[in-house]
């Protein structure tokens, strides 16, 4: 074992104390960041190179510093994205939220999706579907502007970036252009209630913006806004996919009723099998 993987395992554990919910995963992408390799390649590091930049890094995270903060990247499905103060870092379960949508678009018998991504943070999810749906069009919503500094900078380092477009909007009226065309309205919105506020870990709380956190008091305001706009900007037969909270999974399909003009609302989970995200087709106007 060479000093480099040593001195991960002693990281490891300095994590572990300080509460970091994924010590040796985090302890070896600081290593492998600092010393310029991959996570694999950390045994291939000689002694003499060790940087002691590295401990620094594990101060920072011990400190319940966002690791993709220290890095500056984050991983979603097959995009590494630029990110850091200001933006919403990117959880992997929303990966599956992203995947539904991908494969829903692929089912669809239109040669160029329209898609609609509202709350789209460092445009993850946007950029995801139109690397992965190679004839989309993606609108990216979001009424922060530090978010959206973010979302430039991701966009423009990608070809399938010249498919997607920036909106600075809020919710209830992004896009009024693109009423009634649009295939799919995808979110991950801001969905916890403010009453949960000592319940969230010190990485989101402290670090990802006030706007991509709080939903009002019991979490569902955004949601709301976004039933509206979806109903407002799909054609028939277009479907919208609504991350929530793991908790959720009994309220938000009741925001998308018959009622209102949708049919097939379903509560979709995770990786982990929790409720995570809901789906549903409009079908007509709203009785």
């Amino acid at each position: 074992m060479n000093l480099l993987l040593r001195e991960v395992g002693r990281a490891t554990l300095r994590l572990a104390e300080a509460g970091v919910p994924s010590p040796r995963h985090d302890a070896e992408e600081l290593a492998a960041w600092v010393h310029g390799v991959k996570r694999g390649e950390l045994h291939t590091v000689p002694d003499a190179e060790f940087d002691a930049r590295f401990w620094e890094a594990v101060n920072r995270r011990a400190a319940r510093e966002p690791l993709q903060h220290i890095t500056g990247r984050a991983y979603f499905r097959f995009l590494e994205l630029l990110v850091g103060p200001g933006v919403f870092v990117p959880r992997p379960e929303t990966e599956v939220v992203a995947g539904w949508a991908i494969d829903k678009l692929r089912e669809m018998d239109v040669a160029e999706p329209l898609v609609v991504d509202l709350c789209t943070g460092s445009a993850a999810i946007a950029l995801s579907i139109a690397q992965e749906v190679p004839r989309s069009r993606v609108h990216a919503v979001d009424l922060d502007e530090n978010a959206l500094a973010w979302a430039k900078r991701n966009i423009e380092r990608m070809p399938e970036g010249q498919r997607v477009t920036l909106h600075q909007a809020d919710v209830a009226v992004a896009c009024p252009e693109l009423n009634g065309r649009v295939d799919l309205v995808v979110s991950n919105p801001p969905y916890i209630p403010v009453s949960d506020y000592d319940r969230v870990a010190p990485e989101a709380r402290d670090y990802d913006p006030d706007l991509a956190l709080w939903g009002g008091p019991d979490g569902l305001d955004v949601i709301r806004a976004i039933e509206r706009t979806a109903f407002r900007l799909l054609r028939d037969g277009g479907w919208v996919v609504v991350e929530h909270g793991d908790e959720q999974g009994l309220e938000v399909p009741r925001i998308f009723p018959e009622t209102n003009g949708w049919a097939d609302t379903v509560v979709r989970r995770d990786l982990n099998n929790r409720d995570r995200f809901v789906t549903a087709r409009k079908v007509s106007e709203p009785l």
